[in-house]
């Protein structure tokens, strides 16, 4: 009885119509195993919807399985030379089966004599399907790129947005309940002090989620959400990216701030008000790590703070700090900045008369960014023409228009901020000085977030001497602490 290793492979949905299906061709290669009086030992298939991963894993095996049991075996059956090897360098694996091994290559609806001018057969057709495999594929990176130059999303839409089909046209629409996920991601990592981690359980409190089968979001999941430039209206291809014809979810000032912040790694460990990597060791330079006790008789919570080497450097001090003496030292700095209430309407008055000035400068560089936002769209202008006329590649049409796209947000960008300056430069500095006034009153009512927010405000550079709080004040409170110059003053 003859003995056969068999593979069935389907390619697409279109093969499956036209007549090559699994079942037909398994019903086929069981026939013929039938028809020499003999049996597949083990069938191999490889379905429309299998990754290339998939389809690799499976021909690996089938070739591993011949060579093993090659003594037992008598010959590799398929249906057709091109369900047998989509290119040449599987097909060479399976000659060398052949050659190697005393395997027979048997194609049932295209027979070949096992000779010269058989094998020459052969190797004509799996060139032919070769050729059809790698121009299929050029045909359709190049639809790909004329799709996504036309604004369109090729394959799976990113999240927040669902697959449809418009007019015989696939493309993506917005996914409601998901899109509102998205903006929210976006706004909470802009505009309030969270991480990554922190933003993934603010989700999970606020009922969020990510997919029935994992509600929770991936930490991978939320960056990539957040590094995303679809979310802006754009489209990827081939590592550029294209202006699209989809709703975009996000504003281009939110997106900005997302990426500066990523770019700067904003972290918060815990809430431990000075611990996470604010302060260090005054004696050996080891950042200050806190730990909380609870009273067993009371249930009251305590906030220890000391050196992460306190117990292990020899010769370190045994110092232990209340998280309360730490906040007498802020406090105390911060009832030296508050300043008596005629000095407190002097220095309003003089922040709006210097804000006038400032409006006058602010003018001058509206003007200066908005010549080269028209600079900047007449290269765009250009850059398209040149497009048309065939006299640029499309993939420098692509990284060139990025760049001015680029360009152009950031002149706009200036622009408004500009714009802003105008109304708000005086009522931002009004509103830090008013600030500075009123931290006292501020940090007794602050929860942890607040709390990290106004140190990293007003201070820097935090050591422990001992039992002392050491920092540098942050510009324009360390002017405000000084107190008012009276020794120049001329009596008023």
């Amino acid at each position: 009885m003859n003995r056969y290793v068999a593979l069935a492979r389907v390619s697409s949905r279109e093969q499956e119509r036209e007549g090559f299906s699994l079942a037909v061709q398994e019903d086929a290669l069981k026939r013929y195993a039938a028809s020499t009086g003999g049996e597949i030992v083990r069938l191999f298939r490889i379905a429309e919807t299998a990754s290339k991963r998939d389809e690799r894993k499976t021909f690996k095996e089938l070739v591993a399985f011949a060579k093993k049991n090659a003594a037992n075996l008598d010959a590799l059956l398929f249906y057709k030379v091109d369900r047998a090897a989509r290119n040449l360098f599987d097909y060479v694996e399976l000659e060398r089966l052949e050659s190697e091994h005393g395997l027979a290559f048997v194609s049932v609806s295209q027979p070949t004599e096992n000779n010269p001018a058989g094998r020459m057969m052969r190797r004509t057709l799996a060139n032919m399907a070769s050729f059809y495999t790698e121009q299929q594929s050029v045909d359709v990176r190049e639809g790909h790129a004329r799709r996504v130059q036309e604004g369109w999303f090729v394959g799976a839409a990113p999240y927040g947005y669902r697959n449809v089909r418009k007019d015989g046209r696939g493309v993506i629409e917005v996914d409601p309940s998901r899109a509102e996920t998205v903006r929210r991601i976006f706004h909470l990592y802009a505009y309030e002090p969270l991480t990554v981690d922190q933003l993934i359980a603010r989700l999970a409190d606020e009922g969020l989620t990510y997919r029935p089968s994992s509600p929770r979001f991936p930490r991978s999941s939320v960056y990539a959400i957040l590094r995303d430039r679809c979310y802006l209206g754009e489209v990827e291809y081939g590592g550029q990216w294209y202006p699209g014809k989809h709703e975009p979810l996000v504003d281009r000032a939110t997106w900005d701030r997302v990426q500066v912040l990523l770019g700067g790694k904003t972290y918060r460990s815990h809430e431990l008000t000075y611990a996470g990597g604010l302060i260090r060791c005054g004696h050996c330079g080891n950042l200050i790590t806190g730990e909380q006790v609870v009273k067993p008789s009371t249930g009251k919570r305590y906030v220890y703070y000391r050196c992460t080497m306190y117990k292990l450097a020899p010769g370190h001090p045994q110092v232990r700090l209340n998280e309360a003496k730490l906040d007498e030292q802020v406090l105390a700095v911060f009832r030296s900045i508050k300043q008596p209430d005629t000095v407190r309407d002097w220095f309003s008055n003089a922040l709006r008369e210097w804000s006038k000035r400032e409006r006058a400068e602010a003018s001058t560089q509206s003007d200066v960014s908005q010549r080269e936002i028209t600079q900047l769209q007449q290269q765009q202008d250009r850059l398209l023409n040149l497009r048309l006329l065939d006299e640029i590649d499309a993939d420098t049409f692509a990284r060139k228009s990025t760049e001015i796209r680029d360009k152009l947000a950031a002149a706009s960008l200036r622009v408004e901020a500009a714009n802003r300056d105008r109304g708000e430069q005086a009522e931002l500095a009004i509103r830090v000085f008013e600030l500075s006034q009123a931290l006292v009153e501020k940090w007794l009512s602050a929860d942890y977030a607040a709390k990290r927010q106004l140190l990293e405000i007003v201070f820097s550079n935090f050591t422990l001497d001992g039992a002392t709080l050491c920092y540098e004040v942050n510009k324009p409170f360390d002017v405000l602490i000084e107190g008012l110059e009276t020794s120049q003053t001329r009596g008023d």
